[in-house]
Formats: structure tokens, C-alpha cells, sequence
């Protein structure tokens, strides 16, 4: 059993990307792993300032919630990013919590898989692509971490739309059970 680590990353008030993530979690517990969400709604994240003080203590010199999610993160088996794709890339909100669990780099952190699903409005194969690589360049700074699979529901665009796609709602639930 896995200890999974959800972080949702829309701020839109049910969002098609929580309603395809409660599926994910919902496949992840089916499978019998321990799971927990954190979502960024209402959370205080701070732009990383590039001191690299946390390289040398581990610690962000910053006070909001990054701290106690990158205590999370560096104790979870696995993590899945969850966010909706604007303009081609992930949401501002996920990349500014990347940037701030800079301390991580330099950690004892126990995350070895890391997934992501994401949804957009365009529903073209190559929507999700700077997403993607834009996470792959982070796990690449955690040596013992892999990016172990994306999951991308394209075509989906008006407010909790996601909730009646009965077919993209199953492949969520799938792929949430063969999550490590």
C-alpha cells in the first residue's frame, strides 16, 4: 500500500479537473492505498524569491501554506498533480508551488512516482504537452523521482462539465487504480 498524495490546483469552484480527480481518488482507494488531497483553493503561496537559503536549511524563509504542503510532499510515496491546461500550460498556481518546494531538492524525501492529469477545453494531443514538461523538469531534479504517467481529458471547458462525462470519469477511475 501507497502512501498517494492528490494536489489539486484549480481555483474555480468545482472544477472539471476536481470533479476527474475525485474519480482518480476514488479508483486510488478502490485499489487500497492510503490517499490524501490537498487542494490550493483559499491556500496563501508565495512566489520563491531565489535566496536558496532552504538549500542549505532545508526550510523556506517564507511563511504561508508551501511550507506545510512540502512537508507532505516529502513524505508521500507518490504524488499526483492535478490541473486544468491554460494556454497550454499548467496552471500559475501549480507552477508557483513547484517553484517553492525548492527545499525538497535537497531533502530526505520519499516520493518516487509522480503522475498528472489534466484538462482543457482544446482537446488536441499536443495540449497537454508543456504540462507535462514542465513537471518532468521538476522531477528531473529529484534524482530517486520519476515521472511515472500522465493522464490528459481534452473537450472539456464550462463549469462542472466533467460531472456528466460519464466515459472520462471511468478512465480517471482506471487510471487512479493503477497508480504505485
Amino acid at each position: 500500500m501507497s502512501k498517494i498524495l492528490v494536489i489539486t490546483t484549480s481555483l474555480r469552484a468545482r472544477s472539471n479537473s476536481d470533479i476527474l480527480a475525485e474519480r482518480l481518488i476514488a479508483g486510488t482507494k478502490d485499489a487500497g492505498h492510503e490517499v490524501e488531497q490537498i487542494s490550493l483553493k483559499g491556500k496563501e503561496i508565495k512566489f520563491c524569491i531565489g535566496c536558496l537559503a532552504c538549500q542549505k536549511t532545508q526550510k523556506c524563509i517564507q511563511k504561508d501554506d508551501a511550507v506545510w504542503i512540502s512537508e507532505k510532499v516529502r513524505d508521500a510515496d507518490t504524488l499526483v498533480f492535478v490541473t486544468p491546461i491554460y494556454y497550454y500550460e499548467m496552471s500559475g498556481q501549480m507552477k508557483t508551488l513547484l517553484d517553492r518546494m525548492n527545499p525538497l531538492y535537497a531533502s530526505d524525501y520519499r516520493f518516487r512516482r509522480v503522475y498528472l492529469l489534466s484538462c482543457a477545453a482544446d482537446d488536441a494531443d499536443h495540449t497537454p504537452e508543456k504540462a507535462v514538461n514542465g513537471l518532468q523538469g521538476w522531477v528531473d531534479c529529484f534524482e530517486k523521482a520519476e515521472l511515472a504517467g500522465s493522464i490528459f481529458f481534452g473537450g472539456i471547458n464550462d463549469p462542472a462539465e466533467a460531472a456528466g462525462k460519464e466515459k472520462e470519469l471511468e478512465e480517471a477511475y482506471e487510471f487512479g487504480k493503477t497508480l504505485l
